[in-house]
């Protein structure tokens, strides 16, 4: 069991949701993303740490420009793995999963990538871009150390896929909750409450929403499905709106976490 399915069984056992914020690895700088990540440790449940990739298909354009300015600052992979190694050397148990494409993760070699995440004390990765025909290889990979999982989304139009997809899923699933990218402004899917429901029916780990996600009030509708949710563009908002303060992260990371509990 690693620190993510830790955290979901400590959730279970309170009877709470779990909260999750998406940080872009870099942005403004590697010091202050440590600073930002280290600041949500006993507030958010786990950290989604976006690499950096000139072509993020998967979000919308808050976090493409994240990435983009992050590159210009000389964020990497392999920097990032180097701010992973010191937040753990520095005592943190917070989860923490990269979200990357699988063109980063090739361009380093699979096996390479692997036994990084485990040096570095990486928690889980998710990789939109990757099919479920596609994934032996890295499963593969990463379970040969087991401290690494591998995390799997599904969307609105997985229908009779999502039983396959989560055969052999851990951690939580990432329900994808809209047909664009991300950032959308809780513009979710019109049948996203039956599609929730389809996919707590066959899972057995917790049932993640994102995408377009801003306040807590957003998933009042589907509170009683979900498990927990995530915020990717939205916190990338509020971090640049303070100057990326590290101090503004926690406080609004600490307010929702407060009202998904009220809900």
């Amino acid at each position: 069991m690693n620190r993510i399915e830790k955290r979901m069984q400590e959730l279970k056992a309170a009877n709470e949701k779990a909260f999750i914020t998406y940080v872009t690895a870099g942005l403004p700088d590697m010091d202050r993303t440590m600073e930002i990540v280290k600041a949500q440790e006993g507030v958010t449940d786990v950290i989604e740490l976006g690499v950096p990739f000139s072509d993020p298909t998967a979000d919308g354009p808050v976090i493409q420009q994240a990435s983009y300015e992050a590159i210009n600052n000389g964020a990497t992979l392999n920097k990032t793995f180097e701010l992973m190694a010191r937040l753990r050397k520095e005592g943190s148990e917070q989860p923490v999963i990269f979200m990357l494409y699988y063109n980063t993760i090739v361009n380093m070699g699979i096996d390479r990538f692997a036994d990084r995440c485990n040096e570095c004390g990486v928690d889980g990765v998710i990789v939109p871009d990757l099919p479920l025909e596609e994934q032996d290889k890295l499963r593969n990979c990463l379970n040969n150390n087991d401290n690494t999982i591998l995390i799997e989304l599904v969307s609105p139009v997985s229908g009779q896929r999502i039983k396959d997809i989560l055969k052999d899923a851990r951690g939580f699933v990432y329900c994808v909750s809209s047909m664009g990218v991300t950032g959308q402004a809780a513009d979710f899917h019109r049948e996203v409450i039956a599609y929730l429901k389809s996919v707590k029916q066959v899972s057995s780990i917790p049932v993640m929403m994102g995408f377009g996600i801003r306040e807590a009030k957003d998933v009042r509708p589907m509170k009683d499905i979900i498990d927990g949710c995530i915020v990717g563009s939205h916190f990338i908002n509020i971090l640049r709106e303070n100057n990326f303060s590290a101090e503004s992260g926690r406080d609004y990371a600490k307010k929702f976490k407060e009202e998904l509990e009220t809900l």
